[in-house]
């Protein structure tokens, strides 16, 4: 039995894509972005690429993309009762999007 490389990295593709967004990072400033300038902020994957980004928010949402930028946020270090905790280092990307098309979070077909 022999398998089809061509479908086989075509399926393992699409499943990608469902990993690499891991939500919306909704915001002040994020809202008023989407708002002003059309453009979306995605928490992603940490090894998640400008191309990887670009395709998801393409297959999942119906809409075209003009630009990514991507970016690394650390994490806080935060101050308890038992000493020092630090949060996790987090990627987001901010999506920009073709002019009179929008993002709806709440209708993801």
């Amino acid at each position: 039995m022999t398998i089809n490389e061509g479908s086989l990295s075509n399926t393992l593709f699409k499943e990608r894509r469902y990993q690499v967004i891991l939500g919306p990072h909704i915001s002040e400033k994020a809202s008023l972005l989407g708002d002003d300038e059309n453009k979306y902020v995605f928490k992603v994957s940490i090894d998640a690429t400008k191309k990887e980004v670009k395709d998801a928010v393409e297959d999942l949402f119906q809409v075209n993309v003009k630009e990514v930028s991507i970016l690394n946020v650390k994490g806080k270090t935060k101050r308890t009762a038992k000493g020092y905790s630090r949060k996790k280092n987090w990627k987001k990307a901010y999506v920009s999007v073709e002019q009179g098309q929008e993002i709806d979070f709440m209708v993801v077909e």
